[in-house]
């Protein structure tokens, strides 16, 4: 995608039609035997070494195996509401947030976007600061401030007092990063003529993807979420709520007592409206554009208070609510609710080398090159769906790809989701955590740290088995270890490639320009 105006335009993704769904079938039934045939390879008799080793590499496997047949059956749902041309006369305000740190040329291009937003509507600034340049900032874009000093619970915090100080039947929650489309409301409100409908989120895209290799690669692991993910969960009834693009009615947040407060918030009022029998829509398009954390440290920090309030909401919350919710809605959350356990996965499937070659144990007695061969025909099916599927890209224009560097993101903060996941178990709480506005630059995230430690692991632990296999095993031996050796290398040695991927992340941030990155951003370009 040019870095131009098409940034601007008005994107609509189609929904699935017969013949796609019927050939993505196919590849979903191929993939289904393909794992079929590689349960039969892999529970087999003489692959158990240490048996409650193998108990739990299998669970941790096929965990994930289970994952992704969840996902290929929720792509089969996928589905784009008709587009419903909203009626005159509806009462809408839009709230957008204000709080220290955030600098107020931000909110120059924000509110002056508001106000270009065409459906009648109130803009409403919250802000718990006595600034009157701040004052000033809303007067001027036609926005009306509501000062609401010592208010507790963050954003959600001023949303619920905000609520009692307003009454327009229709909020858009917009976070203050993102600068909406003028078309906005014409895409969700139609839909509200629907009474049973709670919530309408729109996708979520961004205008500063480009600055860095963590923007891009933030950027990559929402392309599949607000794209066929969505649009499946829509399908199944489900569609979840995003912090930011979502249009509430009023009836339904009162219902569950106003916004929930957390730092998964967004996720937590998702759940309750649905359990409180509200209905949501997911419409797949790009009517606003926001900004994406450009240095390694500013992501890590997001993702490590998501993990922590998704998890508070999975062993908290969802257990409450369970039984008010439908079954795929169940199913769903728990999905969602445990997506961060991949942090204590990647760090036991980290750690299996090095145990290997401290202790001689491994999980399974399987050869590392039949494993390769067995699991490639299942990883290319995968593949295959998972390309078939960009279609339904939001962009799929420039959406579409292998999106390597949101994986080796994913993998580089696995230390952050495992220490959400520690601190959930423990209880232990953390502050609500904004998401820098602007890139920290000239340094290299102390989140880099763990990757540091773990390319060094690696780093030590060829040396040992270079030094040891070149003078301390017998030549009788080195056959029978060979295979389990060099495949325990090949392990190791892919991990500490992909942790030097986010290394170079965390690094990078140090060629970042000191700049706000919406400077060059021109409203007046939105189409």
């Amino acid at each position: 995608m040019k870095k131009g105006n098409d940034l601007w335009e008005f994107r609509e993704n189609p929904g699935i039609r017969r013949y796609d769904k019927f050939i993505l079938l196919l590849f979903i039934m191929a993939g289904l035997i393909s794992i079929v045939r590689f349960a039969d390879w892999w529970f087999r008799q003489e692959h158990i070494e240490s048996f409650w080793f193998f108990v739990i590499f299998s669970l941790v496997f096929w965990y994930g195996i289970l994952r992704m047949i969840l996902v290929w059956i929720n792509y089969l749902n996928i589905a784009k509401p008709k587009t419903i041309v909203p009626p005159d006369g509806l009462r809408v305000a839009i709230f957008t947030t204000c709080t220290t740190g955030e600098p107020l040329s931000m909110f120059e291009k924000t509110l002056a976007a508001c106000r270009r937003v065409r459906y009648p509507h109130t803009t409403y600034l919250l802000t718990d600061l006595t600034d009157p340049e701040i004052e000033n900032l809303a007067a001027r874009h036609g926005a009306k401030l509501l000062q609401l000093t010592n208010t507790p619970g963050a954003k959600a915090g001023k949303i619920n007092r905000a609520l009692g100080m307003t009454d327009e039947d229709f909020i858009l929650i917009l976070d203050p990063d993102h600068i909406p489309f003028p078309e906005f409301l014409d895409h969700t409100l139609g839909f509200f003529e629907d009474e049973n409908i709670g919530f309408v989120q729109v996708s979520q895209a961004y205008y500063n993807q480009y600055r860095s290799f963590t923007a891009r690669g933030a950027a990559e692991q929402t392309y599949t979420f607000y794209g066929p993910t969505q649009m499946g969960l829509y399908g199944q009834g489900c569609a979840v709520a995003i912090g930011a693009n979502c249009t509430f009615r009023r009836k339904a947040l009162e219902s569950i007592g106003g916004h929930a407060v957390g730092l998964a918030e967004d996720l937590l009022t998702s759940v309750r409206i649905h359990a409180a029998g509200w209905k949501s829509v997911y419409n797949p398009v790009i009517v606003s554009r926001g900004l994406v954390p450009e240095d390694f440290g500013s992501f890590c920090k997001q993702q490590l208070k998501w993990s922590r309030g998704v998890f508070e909401v999975g062993f908290v919350e969802l257990p409450k609510l369970f039984r008010k919710l439908s079954g795929w809605q169940k199913l769903t959350y728990s999905l969602i609710g445990t997506y961060y356990l991949v942090g204590l996965t990647s760090f036991f499937y980290t750690m299996i080398p090095f145990l290997f070659f401290a202790t001689g144990l491994q999980p399974a007695s399987m050869s590392f090159v039949d494993f390769i061969i067995h699991v490639s025909y299942l990883a290319v099916i995968s593949l295959v769906i998972y390309l078939y599927v960009q279609r339904y890209m939001c962009h799929p224009e420039v959406e579409r790809g292998t999106q390597w560097r949101g994986m080796i993101l994913k993998y580089a903060s696995y230390p952050v989701f495992l220490l959400g996941f520690l601190l959930a178990l423990v209880n232990v709480e953390i502050p609500y955590i904004p998401t820098s506005k602007k890139a920290v630059t000239g340094y290299v995230s102390p989140f880099s740290r763990p990757l540091w430690i773990q390319i060094s692991l690696f780093a030590v632990t060829f040396t040992l088995v270079y030094i040891t296999r070149r003078f301390f095993t017998p030549e009788s031996e080195l056959v029978l270890t060979a295979e389990k050796t060099w495949g325990m290398i090949g392990f190791a040695a892919l991990a500490s490639i992909v942790a030097a991927g986010g290394l170079y992340a965390a690094w990078s941030s140090w060629k970042l320009k000191d700049e706000d990155p919406w400077d060059s951003v021109d409203i007046h370009k939105i189409k």
